[in-house]
């Protein structure tokens, strides 16, 4: 029998459980305008309020994303402030707050990006993946040409774009990720034989890698082989074969080292970093930043108080600026700073596993694919601040000052929300 009365605190609720069951399964669009609510127990109301759980993106992600940017730019003012009083920033004319406008100016090109970017479909991103890997392929080669790529500190990385030098290596560790996932969802039925899936791939990453040594960058190549090999093994290549390429890559990167002479000095000054052939040479920068993150002790000397950062340690700003922030903030800030990218690593994986758990392979790898590479650069950029790594030319993702970088390092985040958020419509019974 039908009736309009409230329920009693004792009557049966089966009725509505199974009311908000069909709903669910039904799809957002099924819900009504008004959910009935019980108020204390004596009556019923009305709300139009959407539960938090039916919102389209992940708001803690993007949180903990907005508070390393925010961070970030607060520890680029503090590292940079002291630049102009150097000779070579002087003469250019360089004010105390002129990297803080520059990332500033960087972060606003970058959010536009990342809001465009999160209305673009997955099935658009599986669609032109090979050609992006082609367009990072053409900068690569067009940033070698000269008078066309930009040297600085010998190594020429860079296409001057006027707002902003641009580097194309940072395109292609993106472009690598939405690759090799499209790759790995096209040769799905042959994975198990190495020369038809692996092969092909191997000489994707080659070529690449060759374009890249030749800037020289090859902290960047390490990133993107470590990208694609996460992505073959994710994608489910055979164990055996996964390792017989992981050892190939360790044999290869260690011939590169071998081979040249300021690789392996780098390698000795890391090894002994205060020794008095490294300290003013290959070992001063290491030197430093260790000195730098010892002065910090627990606490830190509180921001803006680095000494290191007055024209001791180089590029503090950008590769280096853990270092300034363990010399600011203490142990306390380098554990929180490292539990930030562990969440957020973390979190970028288990969207990536949600997906391919809703048979949406390529969403699921390009996810994980980010995952790997934020964690991975990251986890590189700590190392080398902290004197556990030889020193490699990679800034910490989302903190250090660099347009490039900020920038696809936001599309690639905001690829992750687009895939949660079609995970999410689908889970609603939606349709993407």
């Amino acid at each position: 029998m039908n009736t309009t009365t409230a329920a009693t605190p004792n009557e049966p609720r089966g009725r509505f459980r199974g009311w908000f069951n069909r709903a669910a399964q039904s799809g957002i669009e099924a819900l009504p305008m008004h959910l009935p609510v019980r108020l204390g127990g004596a009556g019923m109301t009305q709300t139009k309020a959407a539960p938090i759980r039916v919102l389209g993106f992940d708001q803690a992600l993007l949180w903990v994303t907005m508070a390393l940017l925010a961070w970030g730019a607060i520890m680029v003012y503090s590292a940079s402030i002291a630049l102009p009083d150097n000779p070579r920033f002087a003469r250019a004319g360089y004010g105390p707050a002129f990297f803080l406008v520059r990332h500033v100016l960087f972060l606003g090109i970058a959010f536009l990006a990342a809001l465009l970017t999160f209305q673009v479909p997955m099935q658009t991103w599986e669609r032109v993946a090979p050609w992006v890997f082609v367009v990072s392929l053409l900068l690569l080669i067009a940033v070698l040409i000269p008078h066309v790529g930009r040297v600085v500190n010998g190594a020429r990385r860079w296409l001057p774009l006027g707002v902003m030098n641009f580097q194309p290596s940072e395109l292609a560790k993106l472009a690598m990720v939405l690759y090799a996932s499209s790759y790995m969802v096209r040769k799905m039925e042959i994975k198990e034989r190495f020369f038809r899936a692996v092969l092909p791939m191997g000489v994707a990453v080659v070529v690449v890698g060759m374009l890249l040594l030749a800037e020289p960058d090859m902290g960047a190549f390490m990133v993107i082989a470590v990208i694609a090999m996460g992505i073959l093994f994710l994608g489910g290549v055979n164990a055996r074969m996964f390792f017989v390429i992981a050892t190939l890559m360790v044999v290869a990167f260690g011939v590169m080292v071998m081979t040249s002479e300021w690789r392996r000095e780098r390698l000795f000054a890391y090894l002994d970093p205060f020794s008095e052939a490294h300290a003013l040479g290959k070992g001063y920068q290491l030197s430093h930043s260790l000195i730098a993150i010892g002065r910090g002790e627990i606490f830190g000397v509180g921001l803006g108080g680095s000494v290191e950062k007055l024209h001791w340690l180089p590029e503090a700003h950008t590769d280096f600026l853990l270092a300034v922030l363990g010399e600011e903030f203490g142990l306390i800030g380098v554990l929180l700073a490292i539990c930030l990218f562990l969440w957020l690593t973390r979190r970028i994986m288990h969207i990536g596993r949600q997906a391919i758990a809703l048979d949406r392979v390529f969403s699921g790898l390009v996810a994980q694919g980010v995952g790997i590479w934020i964690g991975f650069q990251s986890f590189i950029n700590m190392g080398v601040n902290l004197g556990a790594l030889p020193t490699k030319g990679l800034g910490l993702p989302l903190m250090s000052f660099g347009g490039s970088a900020i920038l696809l390092n936001l599309i690639a985040l905001a690829i992750v929300l687009r895939v949660d958020y079609e995970n999410r419509v689908l889970m609603r019974g939606g349709r993407i």
